[in-house]
């Protein structure tokens, strides 16, 4: 009944043409922002599965440290009871340290990552190979797979391009500095060029890849030390469950880091990026609710005598304040839908034809990702709702408190 009463106000012919003016300039404004929210939330929802999609070839399901120093023994009981935990897939040992990579008379600092036979089914690294192979090698005759930024930085050649680039690393050992001669304290090792991925500029300028049996004996690890282990998953929805299973089964001395805890940083920065953007929306949203106010008081002014009847016919306050709310929330509901309908179709068109493109071509992607989520749209029309309840209360509780005056 009540949004009877709203919609022949909202359609009826009005005295003075401004309040039709300010009435569908706030239907405007208000499909506007809600177009604008859904369209921007979209896009983000896109860059961060994109992002994601990127981080999760590197950063595996789990990751296991130590709480304190570089490195912690696990013995084979401990790696046997790993692999028997129930949703864990498969495991990776490994060992990793920074290294000085030498080129010739090139050098250049890398994160230098040994790993085991196991880590192609651990880790998507192998997928993003670009040239070459993912060949570790073995302790004798070590191979190095190498970050692109990091191949161009070293001028490095792989094998089928004038032969493949023969390396130093050179490794810190974990014994004690000699005052008399510091350089006891590093070790220097021949690894042969053998690959080179291409995955995020974080880990191609970063990252170099070998075997795990090399770095330990360049480093002077024991049989059962190792800096990390990192595990797949047979299902990602237990992961809770299963990094909880793990903490009890290692100890107090043992960090067990999830996909997202491993780079915190890069996930709160993109959530915070995406609610600070939506607030800066939102305001838009009130500035409509100022349009929304004076749309709604001069339609007061106009039904002055039309509230005066409803009044004497047995309308309580309380109908009368119902009856304008219901008009403020069929401007916003106009709006809103409006609103949804407009970023629908931009945004399938976007999904579609790919019409608005990144500048630069740097990016993996020539075009705006977008990615349509339900509780974006739930949170938007929840937004305009609450404004225009908000700014519909002032000029219906005025309504309500007008007095019987027929003539």
């Amino acid at each position: 009944m009540y949004l009877t009463f709203a919609w022949r106000y909202f359609k009826a012919k009005k005295s003075a043409n401004a309040i039709n003016i300010i009435a569908w300039v706030t239907v405007g404004v208000i499909a506007f922002a809600t177009a604008c929210q859904i369209l921007v939330l979209s896009v983000f929802n896109g860059f961060e599965g994109l992002v994601k999609s990127l981080y999760s070839s590197f950063y595996t399901d789990i990751k296991i440290i130590p709480v304190k120093g570089k490195t912690f023994i696990l013995t084979t009981a401990q790696i046997k009871g790993l692999k028997q935990q129930p949703g864990v897939k498969d495991i990776s040992l490994i060992a990793e340290e920074k290294a000085l990579l030498q080129n010739e008379d090139i050098q250049t600092i890398v994160y230098l990552k040994g790993v085991d036979e196991n880590y192609k089914q651990v880790s998507g690294v192998a997928g993003k190979t670009i040239e070459g192979k993912f060949n570790t090698g073995d302790v004798n005759n070590p191979g190095l797979i190498l970050g692109s930024g990091i191949q161009n930085a070293a001028a490095v050649n792989i094998e089928g391009r004038m032969g493949a680039s023969l390396l130093t690393l050179i490794l810190p050992k974990k014994s004690k500095v000699s005052v008399a001669d510091p350089l006891q304290s590093l070790s220097e090792g021949r690894v042969k060029a053998t690959g080179v991925f291409a995955i995020q500029q974080d880990f191609d300028n970063k990252y170099a890849i070998t075997n795990i049996d090399f770095v330990k004996q360049q480093m002077g690890f024991s049989a059962d030390e190792y800096s990390a282990v990192e595990i797949k998953l047979k299902n990602t929805s237990t992961l809770a469950d299963i990094q909880q299973q793990l903490s009890s089964l290692l100890g107090n001395t043992f960090k067990v880091q999830s996909k997202y805890e491993q780079n915190t940083s890069l996930y709160n920065t993109m959530r915070l990026e995406k609610w600070a953007i939506y607030a800066v929306l939102t305001l838009i949203l009130f500035i409509a609710a100022f349009n929304m106010i004076s749309a709604l008081t001069m339609l007061v002014l106009e039904k002055q005598k039309d509230i005066s009847v409803l009044q004497s016919m047995g309308a309580d306050k309380n109908m009368i304040l119902k009856i304008f709310l219901s008009e403020g929330l069929l401007l916003a509901g106009i709006g809103a839908i409006s609103g949804v309908l407009m970023a629908l179709i931009i945004c399938f068109l976007q999904i579609k034809f790919h019409l608005i493109k990144l500048q630069g071509g740097s990016f993996l992607i020539d075009y705006f990702p977008v990615e349509l989520q339900a509780s974006d749209f739930v949170l938007v029309i929840s937004t305009v709702s609450f404004i225009a309840l908000l700014a519909s209360w002032f000029p219906a509780r005025k309504a309500s408190n007008q007095l019987v005056e027929l003539r």
